[in-house]
């Protein structure tokens, strides 16, 4: 693994999400190939433009290494927000990884503990009759715990989602809820429902990087895919759905790229700094 060009002074701020973003699932050749070519490019305008690069995920670190070694990428961004933005790590131009102390100063701050989630858990069931089910496939991380929330009516749903964003809050807990997307791996038809320590995810995770790296707003973009981007396509100057966006990002966000995948990113970048 080589780390794209480190400029010394952040000019540019291009924000990734991974999955279903930069990362195509399905892994088709000429995916990939445009994979290949983002990532040349990417070099050149960390060179010409003093741009750098963050991917901000729900995915770890552990599950990004192996899914780069599947598509076979080879260029590691400056900073990973991994975990859904739970955690921040900052790349050493010789691949390591390293915390960013400042990020994990909020986490301690934030007093998360698994046992405040498993009791809201316990109450949504035994007050509210709200099952959520633990997303056994992907494990439990330190700093978020992933759930499905499976929809029994659309009246009803509107009405259990509302009461566990009330009780997360109650509780001083962050939370993501999202339609799910299959394509990355999740199941038809259900609600990812993410808990994390307050004060972090993808939002939080893009204000943080955009002051550490002392940015101008004007000179930020972002894309993504999903309904749990759209918060971080809001906090830039520029904010990109890409074509193969789901519906549900779509009805909440209308700049979307005309092409799916690293063929918009490039799209979009190619018009934006003119090269």
């Amino acid at each position: 693994m080589e780390v794209i060009y480190t400029p010394a002074v952040t000019e540019y701020l291009i924000l990734f999400d991974f999955d279903e973003t930069y990362y195509p699932h399905e892994c088709l050749p000429e995916q990939l190939n445009m994979v290949y070519e983002l990532e040349q490019y990417l070099q050149q305008l960390a060179r010409n433009h003093q741009v750098k690069i963050a991917w901000v995920t729900g995915s770890s670190v552990q599950q990004i290494q192996a899914k780069m070694k599947i598509a076979g990428m080879t260029q590691l961004p400056h900073f990973i927000a991994s975990n859904l933005g739970t955690e921040m790590w900052e790349v050493e131009p010789d691949g390591q990884l390293v915390t960013v102390p400042s990020w994990a100063k909020i986490i301690r701050a934030s007093e998360f503990s698994r046992r405040d989630v498993e009791d809201l858990i316990s109450e949504l069931k035994s007050t509210f009759n709200i099952v959520l089910h633990e997303q056994t496939q992907f494990g439990q991380s330190g700093y978020k715990m992933n759930y499905y929330y499976y929809p029994v009516s659309a009246a009803r749903t509107q009405y259990d989602i509302s009461v566990i964003r009330h009780l997360a809050a109650n509780h001083g807990i962050g939370i993501n809820i999202n339609i799910c997307n299959p394509k990355a791996g999740d199941p038809e038809h259900a609600y990812d429902v993410d808990f994390i320590p307050a004060g972090t995810g993808k939002k939080a995770a893009v204000q943080f990087l955009m002051d550490y790296s002392q940015v101008l707003l004007s000179k930020t973009l972002a894309f993504g895919d999903s309904g749990n981007d759209i918060e971080m396509l809001r906090m830039v100057a520029h904010g990109y759905l890409l074509q193969n966006a789901t519906a549900e990002a779509k009805s909440c966000h209308n700049n979307v790229a005309p092409y799916p995948y690293a063929e918009g990113i490039l799209h979009v970048c190619r018009n934006f700094f003119g090269e």
